[in-house]
């Protein structure tokens, strides 16, 4: 697991400075990246996790990448926010790894790091108030653009900060115990990541691990909360709803993509994971 934490790429999306208002009013909000926000003046509300953050003046927030959540200002805020990709050298989410604080009173430096993102990324605020409107925005043109105006020494700076103010809310009161048994499954998680597009079953996963099936899942279950087969289900709705925002690809070439044989069985198991079919979802997300 600390060799997954050596590896972290995290790729900057948008940072800026924002003065909100009532406007500034928003229900299920979704996005594929993380974003950090650090409130300098005034007070909004945040929820995700079923819990409700009051920004405050002086506080960063975190909102995990494929986490839902809702935003409302009542009079008037300001913050600094930036948006970033995370992913470990395996393809898993630091979000498997270590459990996160959602929020923690910022320092001097903190202060210093969103300023010094600005400066060394003039070019990548967002341009729409609406958190919806940064996948639009964000994604599509940063994609394009993608540091082709970024010195390496930028980049390997930007990296660096984003890396500081990520390790703020590792949570080491908390962090995720780890048995040798949890250590050989984090294998698991790797190849179920590596081999979405095919054919994932409980007993192909068990025979990987040299277990009988009921063994498997059993053992699974009370490592990572969740069975594997529905593991298996989020993790390729969460790649769904990446291509959906990402590329013009169709809903079959998607759901070939992350493993689903058809495409009413894909959108059967993504409205009931998101509320939303996948046409809806990447309209609602996309048209601002």
């Amino acid at each position: 697991m600390q060799q997954n934490l050596h590896h972290i790429k995290l790729d900057l999306l948008h940072v800026g400075y924002a003065k909100l208002n009532q406007n500034w009013n928003y229900n299920n909000v979704i996005s594929p990246f993380t974003r950090l926000f650090y409130v300098t003046t005034g007070n909004a509300k945040a929820y995700h996790n079923n819990i409700e953050f009051n920004l405050r003046p002086g506080f960063m927030y975190l909102i995990p990448s494929y986490t839902y959540n809702r935003y409302k200002c009542d009079k008037y805020h300001e913050q600094y926010y930036v948006g970033f990709f995370e992913e470990t050298s395996n393809g898993l989410s630091i979000y498997n790894l270590k459990n996160f604080k959602y929020e923690v009173k910022a320092s001097i430096s903190d202060v210093q790091y969103f300023k010094r993102l600005m400066e060394l990324n003039p070019d990548m605020a967002v341009t729409n108030s609406d958190p919806k409107a940064y996948v639009n925005q964000s994604l599509k043109e940063s994609f394009q653009k993608k540091d082709n105006n970024t010195s390496y020494s930028k980049q390997l700076e930007t990296h660096g900060i984003l890396s500081v103010l990520l390790s703020r809310f590792i949570d080491a009161n908390t962090t995720k115990h780890t048995t040798n048994t949890k250590t050989n499954f984090e294998r698991v998680l790797i190849y179920i990541t590596e081999h979405l597009h095919e054919e994932l079953t409980v007993k192909s996963l068990a025979n990987f691990c040299h277990l009988s099936t009921d063994h498997f899942s059993r053992v699974f279950l009370e490592n990572f909360g969740i069975r594997p087969l529905k593991y298996i289900q989020t993790k390729r709705v969460e790649r769904a709803q990446l291509l959906l925002l990402t590329t013009n690809n169709s809903l079959q070439q998607i759901a070939t993509k992350v493993g689903f044989e058809n495409t009413s069985y894909f959108s059967r198991v993504f409205k009931k994971t998101t509320n939303k079919t996948p046409n809806k979802f990447r309209k609602e997300q996309l048209n601002h």
